[in-house]
């Protein structure tokens, strides 16, 4: 007696096709879209500013962002078949075809809605609104598309995700309420180079179907210990130009923040350092059962370190980026 397959019904679909846009990934955008309002210290009260607030989060983040990672699995389902089985395209429940139109759908929406802000702001503003965002879904494109598919290699793939994810998006934020703040081109910079500095460790996650794939990330390249040692020294540098940049614009409390986050930073390193698999264990829990739904769990364990060292970093550094952007902020008040 044959048992029937139950096909997938509307909200089945629904689902495939969000869980394709990833939406955990849409918040890696928010600290820099939330930084460059800060920074611009223009937005008002006003329903008109809450609207555009609103929009520039859903341009990077369910539609720039959410392209980025469908475009990515369109491109990946044979790594995918190794590295993430479950995604909606290797698993069945979405087809080639259906996850190429969703795809298509977000981009469009993400250009028409990026070029109806810049637009709507007008002059250097907004052409920095539409060139932002037509370079960061280009970027995103490339990235994961053939022939450049600048995944393959980390010198081309983490500059591409700090480029996209966090450079444009806050001078875009900062583009929306106000002239580009001086300041904001250096945190700008630096978000840059944080981002690069954790996709670097991110790659954890996928060493084994990257080696068969032929994919150079720098965990197959050099070692987990080894690509630690990198990424660490690029976030310490990072706090550092921030505390001398907080110095420089007189920002008093902010430069003894940034040095506490520094100093809390680089004791979980060290811990991590001498045990890339299994360190700084007392942030399990705080991964697994506070944000275990939010940035994932591995069967890596180099991976799953960097997710309990991503959950602390990620928090001071957020911390002192935003404290700061708000005191840039409170100067064109």
């Amino acid at each position: 007696m044959s048992v029937a397959v139950r096909r997938p019904g509307f909200v089945d679909k629904l689902r495939a096709h969000l869980e394709l846009l990833d939406p955990v990934t849409w918040i890696s955008v928010f600290p820099c879209l939330a930084g460059g309002v800060m920074a611009s210290g223009a937005m008002q009260p006003t329903l008109h500013d809450y609207l555009l607030l609103a929009s520039i989060f859903l341009l990077y983040g369910p539609l720039g962002t959410g392209f980025s990672q469908s475009v990515n699995d369109y491109f990946d389902l044979e790594l995918d078949r190794v590295n993430e089985p479950t995604r909606p395209i290797p698993s069945g429940r979405l087809s080639v075809q259906e996850a190429l139109w969703n795809s298509i759908a977000v981009l469009l929406l993400a250009i028409g809605l990026g070029v109806f802000l810049g637009l709507h702001i007008g002059g250097v503003r907004g052409t920095v609104i539409i060139v932002s965002i037509l370079t960061a879904l280009l970027i995103a494109y490339i990235y994961s598309a053939p022939p450049l598919k600048l995944k393959k290699n980390i010198m081309t793939s983490a500059p591409a995700v700090g480029f996209s994810y966090s450079f444009v998006t806050f001078l875009s934020a900062n583009a929306l309420f106000s002239e580009i703040r001086p300041e904001v081109i250096w945190l700008a910079g630096l978000n840059f180079f944080m981002a690069i500095a954790l996709i670097i460790l991110n790659d954890f996650k996928s060493v084994e179907g990257d080696k068969e794939g032929g994919l150079k990330s720098l965990a197959v390249m050099i070692g987990s210990r080894n690509t630690f040692l990198v990424s660490f020294i690029i976030i310490d540098l990072v706090f550092a130009v921030l505390a001398w940049l907080a110095w420089s614009w007189g920002f008093t409390v902010a430069i003894v923040l940034v040095l506490i986050g520094l100093a809390l930073n680089i004791v979980i390193q060290i811990q991590l350092l001498r045990d890339p698999k299994s360190s700084i264990s007392f942030m399990k829990g705080t991964v697994e059962d506070g944000f275990g739904n939010a940035i994932g769990k591995s069967d890596v364990q180099e991976h799953n370190a960097f997710l309990r060292y991503q959950v602390a970093n990620n928090i001071l550094f957020l911390l002192n980026n935003l404290i700061v952007a708000g005191m840039i902020g409170s100067k064109y008040m």
